[in-house]
């Protein structure tokens, strides 16, 4: 198995498969509703569902940069959206932008090769190997995130 191989299958596996930590994203998401995802339980902290929004805003960015965009830093408005609509209807919009998130990711690592794993990426000094591993973990952290914020 290649090492793109084992990357999209840890990245798939985080976010709706057999994932050797727990449930995936996608099982701590399930049942949540507009307004559980909208609650702010925890004084200071973000909702679940600006979480959900910054890991799709994050594979969004890992995939640009896949593409040979510069992106250095953003700004926090886009890092952490604020949620305007917190209708059922939005919140399953959000649900589909995080799938629709995690598949371009899936498919923009499917087309490299285990060669453009050493590329620097642009703007960042770090390879695409180091970046790869650092958004499935990303994923993963937040997803904890998630099941705190679920239980709280």
């Amino acid at each position: 198995m290649s090492e793109i191989a084992r990357i999209r299958d840890q990245l798939q596996r985080a976010y709706d498969g057999d994932a050797w930590h727990g449930p995936s994203l996608c099982a701590i998401l399930s049942g949540v509703t507009a307004q559980k995802a909208a609650a702010k339980p925890i004084p200071a902290s973000h909702s679940i569902w600006e979480v959900v929004l910054h890991v799709a805003t994050w594979q969004r960015i890992v995939v640009r940069r896949l593409a040979g965009e510069t992106i250095v830093d953003i700004p926090e408005e886009e890092n952490f959206p604020t949620v305007k609509d917190a209708s059922e209807q939005a919140w399953r919009k959000t649900l589909e932008e995080l799938k629709l998130a995690h598949c371009q990711l899936y498919e923009a690592i499917g087309g490299l090769t285990d060669e453009r794993l050493s590329d620097i990426i642009s703007g960042k000094g770090y390879t695409a190997y180091f970046m790869l591993h650092g958004v499935v973990q990303h994923n993963l952290y937040h997803a904890g995130q998630i099941a705190l914020l679920k239980k709280a």
